[in-house]
């Protein structure tokens, strides 16, 4: 059987950021990495889930929205993925930073949050995944092209 591509990455050397997963034509996977891998503590189940409420409802109203495939977590509980496509590397740190920028500023109800949009909508934590955002911000916010590479 063949090895995917996210296993073939060395996690003892990978830290914290945004890389290129996979690129497969014109669709392009990131590792949005939050936590340096096997080091815990690992992001905490529901501000990690509020933190994909965020994240992905502010990106599928972004003016990237059309190129936004998907946003989730990773199963490590250490990241995220964000799959878009037809998008530079340079637009997609673009939306990532402007994304957090948003998320972090939001004000009011969780999006989706409620029984009938969400399959644990008790399990929600906004002000943790706020704080996860303004820490991964600090990592990557002076990331350029040159910087999403394992």
């Amino acid at each position: 059987m063949n090895k995917i591509a996210s296993f073939t990455v060395d996690h003892d050397v990978l830290e914290k950021g945004m890389y290129v997963s996979r690129i497969d034509g014109d669709i392009v996977t990131y590792d949005l990495r939050f936590v340096k891998p096997n080091t815990p503590p690992f992001l905490e189940n529901a501000a990690l889930h509020s933190l994909e409420h965020l994240f992905a409802t502010y990106a599928r109203n972004s003016r990237f929205a059309d190129n936004v495939v998907y946003f989730g977590p990773m199963g490590c509980r250490t990241g995220f993925y964000l799959i878009v496509r037809d998008l530079s590397n340079k637009d997609t740190i673009t939306l990532v930073k402007e994304t957090i920028t948003q998320a972090i500023n939001h004000q009011g109800e969780l999006p989706g949050a409620q029984k009938k949009e969400c399959g644990n909508y008790l399990d929600h934590d906004m002000e943790g995944a706020k704080k996860l955002l303004r820490d991964y911000y600090d990592v990557i916010k002076d990331w350029t092209i040159f910087d999403v590479r394992y």
